[in-house]
């Protein structure tokens, strides 16, 4: 006995096909995309007790300074608007000593938001940032106004 799918059916079977590897891959392409990172870029150190949303953060922040990409850094930021200036101003900062041994000192908790110190260790200079959920409920960066001076600490 023969049975005949009707062909909306059958239509829809084949469109439900044809996109889950599409959705799957997406997930992996992401994942994939930090894999590359992470294996790109000197290690970070870390002090404190980051989430994994927070450490994920901070560690985009320090890749996309060593990597000069501005509009990259400047999608990461928390507060709406247009970033690239303020991402500019911190690719000029800290560009070129991220691409050197820095360390994260995570203070507080981080479940929403939380405070970190980078310190990057060639010009030994520090810079407060601040990494937060933002509205679309994925962690960012609060870019302010990059510390000019040499770290005194």
């Amino acid at each position: 006995m023969s049975r005949k799918i009707p062909r909306a059916a059958l239509a829809a079977l084949l469109t439900l096909a044809a996109g889950a590897p599409l959705t799957a891959c997406s997930d992996d392409g992401a994942r994939l995309g930090y894999q590359a990172d992470y294996a790109d870029h000197p290690p970070l150190r870390v002090t404190g007790y980051p989430s994994t949303g927070s450490l994920e953060t901070v560690q985009q922040v320090v890749w996309q300074l060593a990597d000069g990409d501005v509009d990259g850094l400047a999608a990461l930021d928390t507060e709406g608007g247009d970033a690239r200036s303020a991402a500019r101003d911190w690719v000029e900062a800290y560009g070129k000593a991220a691409h050197g041994e820095v360390t994260a000192d995570f203070l507080d908790e981080g479940s929403v938001r939380q405070d970190v110190v980078l310190h990057f260790a060639g010009p030994r200079r520090t810079q407060d940032l601040t990494v937060r959920i933002g509205d679309d409920d994925s962690w960012g960066a609060v870019l302010d106004a990059p510390d000019p001076e040499p770290a005194s600490r």
